[in-house]
């Protein structure tokens, strides 16, 4: 995609500060920056505990131009409702609510506030900017950690050994009206599935994957690299889903072998050929699940 077009579909306003915490590379923060230019100024960040809680800085700076509450780990979606509601008793309703979690506090910690408030259909935005484990507290293996994978919990002799839990299929039986993947290497689908969240109401979720040089173990330059090969591979596909039932892709990029984007990262260095070829097959299976849902969905209209 050419820079012109870039620069024609992502608004200039910035909402992130230089000057934060962020490790090189981190693509967690440049979700942030991303998601927040089409956002606006007229939004609050509910925050649970994650590499955000360290990446916005110490209270009572913060490298958000918005207002930002810290909360915790558990009761992300809880808090985005109740700061909903008295908006709406306000009459502020115009004002963005989202919620910033990380996998540890989306996949696991908090799943249940999560489900509970898309059981009610409360009336935010939940980005879950996934770098596949608790990598703020030391890289351990969370629910959102792919089959294989070191962690410090799960090293090299006993790597992860279930696979990464499904949360957009999880969030789509919610039959919520908005829920989609995304990537950083992929701003203009980014924040066009932003800008798509903002003109529904309701609860919508967003899984945006985040690169992570130091958990996944690559050079800090190449995460734009890491994410683009993700989606690439077919191992972090780009979809959407409106209403749990009618899916579709967004992008159906140039296909590279699920095995170039494995042996990229050194967190996959002790894998054996076999070892990726389960991880290739485990790949080919969803990604055809998915053309199937989407198939179905496209035989509807």
């Amino acid at each position: 995609m050419s820079q012109t077009i870039i620069k024609d579909r992502i608004p200039e306003n910035e909402l992130l500060m230089g000057g934060h915490l962020a490790c090189p590379g981190c693509g967690g923060a440049l979700a942030m920056r991303l998601v927040l230019k089409e956002l606006g100024p007229k939004t609050i960040v509910v925050l649970p505990a994650c590499c955000w809680s360290i990446i916005a800085g110490p209270y009572p700076q913060s490298s958000l131009k918005v207002p930002l509450y810290h909360t915790a780990f558990e009761t992300g979606a809880a808090v985005a409702s109740g700061i909903r509601a008295a908006l709406d008793i306000q009459g502020q309703h115009d004002t963005n609510v989202i919620v910033w979690a990380g996998d540890g506090g989306t996949f696991d910690i908090g799943l249940q506030a999560l489900s509970g408030a898309a059981e009610r259909n409360e009336d935010f935005i939940y980005c879950c900017y996934d770098n596949e484990a608790y990598m703020n507290t030391g890289i351990q293996r969370s629910s959102a950690t792919p089959w294989g994978a070191w962690t410090t919990t799960t090293p090299s002799k006993h790597p992860q050994a279930t696979d990464k839990k499904d949360i957009l299929a999880i969030m789509a039986a919610h039959r919520i009206p908005y829920a989609a993947t995304a990537s950083v290497s992929y701003p203009v689908d980014l924040v066009d599935k932003v800008k798509k969240a903002m003109s529904i109401r309701g609860t919508r979720f967003l899984h945006i994957l985040a690169p992570c040089p130091p958990g996944w173990k690559f050079e800090d330059e190449r995460a734009i690299d890491m994410g683009r090969m993700a989606v690439q591979s077919r191992v972090f596909p780009l979809v959407e889903v409106e209403h749990g039932t009618d899916w579709r892709f967004t992008m159906d990029p140039e296909h590279v072998p699920v095995q170039d984007y494995i042996r990229a990262q050194g967190r996959f260095r002790h894998l054996t050929d076999e070892q990726i070829g389960h991880i290739s097959d485990a790949v080919d299976y969803r990604y055809e699940h998915l053309r199937d849902l989407a198939e179905r969905s496209q035989a509807k209209v």
